[in-house]
């Protein structure tokens, strides 16, 4: 059952720690393989500037970002030191004992927490978190076990998409736009 926006913001509200997916959420899903002169390859991924930028704006405004995927590679080391991202822990399909990890050393509960996904992998964190949030073209099934669905499909600005929303639950997005509109 959908939530109202009332109820929406009310859980936002509390929000101290967000935690990605990589792959279909601050990726499209598409994952480029390059062959080397060698024939060995090496991996690459697009990432969005919107996502980029709003993270960056998450930790100005105070809130701790992680990331748990459950593929490893160095693009997505690189891009999480590139935005300061506070938490990464890479090649975990069992996402599960590194959410409750990083929410010890985050020292945040539950419900302080958004977990943005896109596959079934992710259910067993978005059905524990305080505010469960679906990218828009995420499997069907996770519809039903999240508060919010993104308009925005992953990896095209649906990360800032939810940072944006946390921030006007808490009063904060205001001021961000100032900052950028003196």
């Amino acid at each position: 059952m959908p939530l109202t926006r009332k109820q929406l913001y009310a859980r936002a509200r509390k929000i101290k720690l967000l935690i990605m997916d990589v792959d279909g959420v601050l990726t499209d899903g598409k994952i480029y393989f390059i062959q080397r002169p060698d024939d060995s390859f090496y991996e690459t991924k697009a990432f969005h500037s919107l996502d980029g930028l709003g993270l960056r704006i998450a930790h100005q405004a105070g809130l701790q970002t992680g990331v748990i995927t459950g593929r490893g590679s160095p693009v997505i080391e690189h891009r999480v030191k590139e935005l300061g991202i506070h938490y990464l822990v890479q090649n975990r399909r069992d996402k599960l004992e590194p959410y409750r990890e990083m929410l010890r050393a985050a020292k945040v509960r539950d419900k302080e927490v958004c977990f943005v996904g896109d596959d079934v992998v992710d259910l067993p964190i978005l059905k524990r978190v305080g505010l469960a949030v679906g990218v828009g073209h995420g499997h069907p099934l996770l519809r039903r076990h999240v508060h919010y669905c993104t308009r925005k499909p992953g990896g095209c600005g649906a990360v800032r998409e939810v940072i944006e929303l946390i921030l006007q639950a808490q009063g904060k997005w205001n001021a961000v736009l100032k900052s950028y509109l003196r």
